[in-house]
């Protein structure tokens, strides 16, 4: 056990370290220039070369990266160059909204997943079934971004029921005001995964009610709603939340989409502007963080 417990911890080590590898190098090959972000395009010439003295951006790569990892080890996350503070609270209170969108549409993901899977199979062949594999064309095919405007058009901008973008705490905004900013960006990053899950649950819970221990449950004169319960879903569930698990992925990458599109203040936005700016050690902190 000690021996497999050192050679995970070396792997997940390995990875990380590999990780931080390639996050570099995808930031430095970005085009740009951070000292033209910061002074601004009219800045002049002398001006950019003493701040990138001063940043260190001549340096040999290598030395930038060993002070970055180096940093990082021992939870320095840098500067932001732009914003002229610390990097971490920025990207720590990003995270934090980010984890809440992310929570609940998992949540979401699960129960209305599940269930609408369990319904489906036990419906097999009618309008409910139908709909359901439509909908899995439909919100599989088009893109999360797609969804995003059509949503903003409907309810915000036609309907003015929700607000289009942006975030309101919870202790400023009530109850209510926060749930308004997160219904439309939770309803497009769960959508197209409650019908994934709904799929492969309905798959499942077809093949678990024609197996011979649901027949003997209902042989034994079980009633139907026990012989689901009890029999069938547990059985079905298995592959389920196996996919769920690899949703999360998926949840992650569309974040950084969702964010984008609703204003929504969380990491993926985060990361999204450092790019834009071209503030390399916000970037960096915050993919790996994005990554770990």
């Amino acid at each position: 056990m000690a021996v497999y417990l050192a050679r995970r911890l070396l792997a997940v080590v390995g990875i990380l370290w590999a990780m931080s590898v390639l996050i570099f190098a995808i930031v430095h090959v970005l085009p740009g220039n951070v000292a033209y972000a910061i002074l601004g395009e009219y800045a002049t010439p002398g001006a950019v070369a003493v701040l990138e003295q001063k940043l260190g951006l001549h340096d040999p790569l290598a030395t930038q990266y060993w002070h970055w990892l180096a940093g990082m080890l021992h939870g320095d996350f840098g500067r932001s160059l732009v914003m002229d503070r610390p990097a971490a609270p920025v990207i720590f209170q990003a995270l934090g909204r980010s984890a809440i969108l992310a929570g609940i549409s998992f949540a979401v993901v699960t129960v209305l997943g599940i269930y609408l899977g369990v319904h489906a199979a036990t419906h097999q062949g009618r309008g409910s079934d139908r709909l359901l594999a439509l909908a899995q064309f439909l919100f599989i095919a088009v893109p999360d971004f797609f969804w995003g405007i059509v949503l903003i058009l409907f309810f915000a901008s036609w309907l003015h029921w929700l607000p289009a973008t942006g975030y309101a705490p919870i202790g400023e905004a009530g109850l209510l005001g926060w749930a308004s900013h997160l219904l439309l960006p939770v309803s497009v990053l769960a959508l197209g995964l409650i019908v994934h899950v709904s799929r492969l649950t309905r798959s499942s819970m077809l093949e678990a009610l024609q197996s011979r221990y649901v027949l003997a449950a209902r042989a034994k004169g079980l009633p139907e709603r026990v012989v689901l319960r009890r029999h069938a879903l547990r059985n079905a569930l298995l592959p389920t939340i196996t996919i769920l698990a690899i949703d999360v992925g998926l949840l992650i990458g569309g974040v950084v989409v969702v964010e984008t599109v609703f204003a929504y203040p969380g990491l993926g936005r985060l990361l999204v502007y450092a790019i834009e700016q071209h503030d390399l050690p916000l970037l960096q902190a915050g993919m790996l963080v994005l990554t770990t």
